[in-house]
């Protein structure tokens, strides 16, 4: 009965178990078994017969999957565990690893693979060759690849066609395009392979990326003059690296030799080019380009549209932006994330808040879903807003999206609390972020230095810097300076002098100084919060926290033209811009009024934005 009800809460577990863990077990039960005469057996006995292990091959398979699952990590432990079980691992099962450790990003882990393949008996086959120069290949390491490409044909294995291609990208990626050059020669003296498009491809890239657009088309001749037509791949890297440089004319002139050599321009040609004007701030041969695509027989797609609405914000044209709008609609094509993220950010900038947060409730209506770029421009428009609360409320909202704030969040809200000069809130969501795993960086503690500074509590300030170096983010120039002007701004230089002299003499020389530096900090602290302090009596200078809602802000005024608004069932909000819109400033009046013009001459104060 104890046997019975064992076997059912196995069976049980299996059910429960990931398709991973099923296999698993079930190759672990297949080793028991097969070691119940031999207990000590440190090697399957069907892979020294070189038999061919199922264990093995169903292993293999499953690696295999979990590496287009994007699960690199887990194959790289089922390989682990083969090994530690005594299998042997085949050539197929190797590059399988290749694969994932490439995935990984464990580059260095790869180039010791061959001597462990002939260790056990094998040969390398080209397609092992193959995925490890490709490897080094991503990485950079060319050099390396060209080793691996040796010792290729040393061992008598044949390059083929993807080998060169694969190395031909890897001297371009690293900035090569020369040697590139030189590779397709030597293929050219190969008599077991011949370049194809995608190896002129691969070199037109290079040469592109270069901004070397004359070499690109050398590369362009040499494949005609092989017998390969330009396809539509080649046409589009020139088109876009002419519209990288400014030169999207030359783009769209380039349209008639693809028609000349029968190469139809598809809805990414076509985007590169209305993109490039648009960038260019060409907005009327933007437009006119789409309505050309109609004769080109190409339907605009999103990243048309959402090419031009950008272009139309960027040049304030709220009459454009509501064109394309109009046009999209009448294309049938939906807004995405993008589209809506792009219209948030202009009312962001402009730091009308309200039309922001209308046009992310239309998004969420429509039924798409924000990412974190959506709530950064959220966090960040209620900071220049001057309403730190609403956007600590964005860190809590997200969540219910599925989505978790980052550090770049977390910092963005601690800079608006740092420009309200309320501290303690700086410093709790400072904490809160550290409860939750995310690492503070030394943007995150140059902000709340810097508000230490306006709160005029330098001692807070060096309390900080100790604090950043024991979480081991090493300070740099600009965040001592911080801190010695925090100093420098209740009147106090010799300080300030006191803390970049100690930077210089090496932070680090004394064990015990960081202890030292608390110290001082703290007598310093209780010096200057002692109520008769003759420092705190400097007028204009506060230690405590101040009532961000009393310190007047500056704001440039925003001259709008209040239109028409879509609705969710047409899945897009849309409010036009007037003419002469700038970004707001935001500010805090430092000094007192001077004169009749002392409102325009106040100190103003930085706010950090990431």
């Amino acid at each position: 009965m104890g046997k019975h009800q064992e076997g059912t809460t196995m069976s049980k577990q299996l059910v429960e178990a990931s398709p991973t863990e099923k296999c698993l077990h079930r190759d672990k039960l297949h080793s028991i078994k097969s070691s119940v005469a031999s207990p000590v057996q440190s090697r399957c006995l069907v892979c020294l017969g070189n038999n061919g292990c199922r264990i093995v091959r169903s292993r293999t398979k499953l690696m295999n999957i979990l590496v287009g699952k994007g699960k690199p990590h887990e194959a790289h432990y089922m390989f682990n565990c083969l090994i530690e079980e005594g299998h042997r691992p085949t050539l197929i099962t190797y590059t399988t690893l290749v694969a994932a450790l490439t995935r990984q990003k464990r580059f260095k882990s790869i180039l010791s693979l061959i001597s462990k393949v002939e260790k056990d008996g094998m040969k390398p086959d080209s397609i092992l060759f193959n995925a490890m120069i490709n490897a080094c290949s991503e990485s950079g390491n060319v050099d390396e690849a060209m080793k691996i490409f040796q010792k290729m044909k040393d061992s008598g294995c044949k390059p083929t066609t993807s080998t060169y291609n694969t190395l031909i990208k890897g001297y371009g990626n690293v900035g090569k395009p020369e040697e590139s050059l030189k590779l397709l020669q030597l293929m050219s003296q190969d008599k077991n392979v011949k370049p194809n498009d995608r190896t002129y491809n691969i070199l037109v890239r290079a040469w592109c990326s270069k901004n070397n657009i004359e070499e690109a088309w050398n590369v362009v001749y040499k494949m005609v003059a092989s017998g390969i037509q330009p396809d539509a791949v080649t046409y589009n890297t020139l088109a876009r690296a002419y519209a990288q440089y400014g030169e999207t004319y030359r783009a769209e002139q380039m349209l008639f030799e693809m028609q000349n050599d029968q190469v139809r321009p598809n809805e990414r040609t076509c985007g590169i080019i209305v993109s490039g004007y648009c960038k260019e701030g060409n907005m009327e041969d933007a437009m006119r380009f789409l309505y050309r695509m109609k004769q080109l027989e190409v339907h605009p797609n999103l990243v048309v549209f959402n090419s031009l609405i950008k272009g139309f914000l960027d040049i304030k044209d709220s009459d454009g932006v509501d064109k394309a709008l109009t046009l999209m609609e009448e294309f049938g094509v939906k807004p995405d994330v993008v589209t809506f993220s792009t219209i948030m950010d202009a009312w962001s900038s402009a730091g009308l808040m309200g039309k922001c947060q209308e046009i992310f409730d239309d998004m969420v209506k429509a039924g798409i879903e924000p990412d974190i770029h959506v709530f950064s421009i959220l966090a960040k428009g209620y900071v220049r807003a001057g309403e730190p609360q609403k956007a600590e409320s964005i860190l809590t909202s997200m969540r219910k999206y599925g989505v978790h704030p980052n550090v770049v969040m977390f910092t963005t809200v601690i800079s608006g609390w740092c420009n309200a000069v309320k501290m303690q809130r700086a410093m709790s969501i400072y904490e809160k972020m550290c409860e939750i795993g995310i690492n503070a960086n030394l943007k995150t503690y140059e902000t709340l230095l810097w508000g230490y500074g306006e709160a005029k509590q330098p001692w807070r300030a060096e309390e900080l810097l100790q604090m950043m170096e024991e979480k081991g983010v090493r300070p740099k120039k600009s965040t001592i300076q911080l801190v010695a002007d925090s100093w420098r701004a209740i009147g106090l230089a010799s300080e300030a002098k006191r803390v970049l002299k100690s930077a210089e003499e090496d932070r680090q020389s004394m064990p015990n100084k960081k202890d030292e530096i608390a110290v001082e900090s703290t007598h310093r602290k209780q010096n200057l919060s002692a109520s008769n302090s003759t420092f705190l009596q400097i007028p204009g200078v506060v230690s405590s926290e101040r009532n961000g809602s009393s310190a007047a802000k500056i704001r440039s005024q925003i001259v709008l033209r209040s239109d028409t608004v879509w609705t969710a069932t047409k899945s897009l909000f849309v409010n036009t811009y007037g003419s002469g819109v700038q970004p707001m400033v935001v500010c805090r009046k430092q000094c007192s009024q001077v004169g009749t013009c002392g409102q325009f001459v106040n100190a103003y104060r930085l706010v950090f934005i990431n």
